[in-house]
This record gives C-alpha cells, structure tokens and sequence, in this order.
C-alpha cells in the first residue's frame, strides 16, 4: 500500500473548479470526481480538511469593483462558500467519505460553527471537515482562510488544487514560453508576484513555515500523490534566500 508523508492535510479548491465546463455553477461530475480522489485518501489514513472558495458564484473583488460596497460583496462570497461546502459534503458522504461543514458564519440550521477543538474532533474521528464561509471576516480570501485553517488544525501542508501543474513564472495558458518552478521559496513568491495565492495567504505561510504544494487537480491521482510525498507539481517552502 502506498505510504503518506503528511498525516493532516488542508486542501484548497477553488470554486472555479466547480464549474467544470460550463459557465457557472457546481458541476456534479466535478464534486463526484474530486470526492472519488479524496476517498482514496482514507486508504493511506489520512486526516483531511478542505476549503473550498465561490468564484462559481460570487467574487466578493468582482461585485466591489463593480461598485459594490467590499464588505457587503465579501460575505456575498463568504455565504457562497457555504453553497459549495453543502455540495461537497453531500457528493462525499454518498461516495462513503464521512463529513463535516463548520461555518465561519454560524447558521446552526445548516451546518455546524467553525470551532477549532471541534474541526480537530472530527478529524480524529476520521471525517473529513470543510471549512466554509472563510475567515468569517471580509477583506479576506480564502486562500487566507486555507492557510489561518490549516495553521489552527496543525496540518501537516497546505495542498492547492488548480488547473495546471504547479506554478509558472506567467500564465501557461496563455504563453506558451512559460517556465514552470519546481521549488519556490516564500519570499521569491511574494518578489515575483507569482498568483498562487494572495499575499496575506503567503505571508502567514511564510511566518509560520507550512509548507504548500501547488499541483493539477485535473490529474487522477495526484492528491494521493501529493500527500504520500511525490515529487509534483511545484513546493513552496523555507525561508527567502539569505
């Protein structure tokens, strides 16, 4: 059996992801495959946490810049996490993944509050948690809610799940001579103003050393492989060059 590297880990989707082909919304092959690849995570024994963002529905930075006050646009989006939450859990306990949705926003008839003892509780229980409404605050993303959840759990790494295989020095999509990093550390991050995450996200990562492992969702597999300690995609790690 395949052995794992990190005992606790925090995965990030984003809500984009969801969408699949289409143009908005959740697709329900997308949920019915990313909860096929998270299942085979139960055979390694690991204990797995996942937030999820709500670009397939709502940006809370598209409704500002559309005239929005922030605010009101960021718990828009904060509540649309919770959308996406509900369907991920609901696709995972029916592909027999045990699983629990703890809102930063309380709303008890829905889902459980955001407690730090009681994420923990379900992880050792052998659920998987997912953390919604993110950092329950606006003027934050949640790439900043992943990596504040995955400091307070204690996991082990951070796994970001995207379209491409790891990170690039510009758009892959659209340049074709784009060069892709193997390793990064924090500080080249934030220098380069490479868009893995945003730079709060990145910065709280960099103070606390937790490590993030950027690779392709899209791929079978490659969240098993990530987390047993395969080289993929690209690692962001250690301190900036001194």
């Amino acid at each position: 059996m395949q052995t794992r590297k990190y005992n606790r880990v925090l995965l990030k989707l984003s809500g984009e992801a969801l969408m699949g082909k289409a143009a908005y919304g959740i697709s329900p092959e997308v949920l019915t495959y990313v909860a096929e690849e998270v299942r085979g995570l139960a055979d390694l024994g690991v204990q797995l946490a996942i937030v999820i963002g709500a670009g397939n529905i709502f940006r809370g930075v598209a409704g500002a810049s559309a005239g929005m006050d922030r605010a009101s646009a960021d718990n828009m989006g904060m509540l649309a996490t919770v959308l996406n939450a509900l369907a991920m859990q609901d696709t995972m306990e029916r592909h027999g993944v045990p699983t629990r949705v703890l809102s930063a926003i309380p709303m008890p008839t829905v889902c459980e509050s955001y407690a730090r003892q009681r994420a923990i509780h379900h992880l050792k229980r052998g659920r998987a948690v997912i953390f919604a409404a993110g950092t329950g605050n606006p003027f934050f993303t949640t790439d900043t809610a992943a990596t504040l959840r995955a400091l307070e759990i204690n996991a082990d790494v951070i796994c970001k799940a995207t379209r491409v295989d790891g990170v690039y020095d510009k758009d892959p999509l659209k340049n074709t001579d784009a060069v892709k990093f193997d390793t990064l550390t924090y500080g080249e991050v934030l220098r380069r103003r490479l868009k893995v995450m945003d730079s709060a996200a990145i910065s709280l990562a960099l103070d606390n050393h937790k490590d993030i492992v950027v690779f392709d969702m899209n791929i079978p597999g490659n969240i098993k492989k990530a987390v047993a300690g395969e080289r993929i995609g690209t690692l962001i790690t250690g301190a900036d060059d001194e």
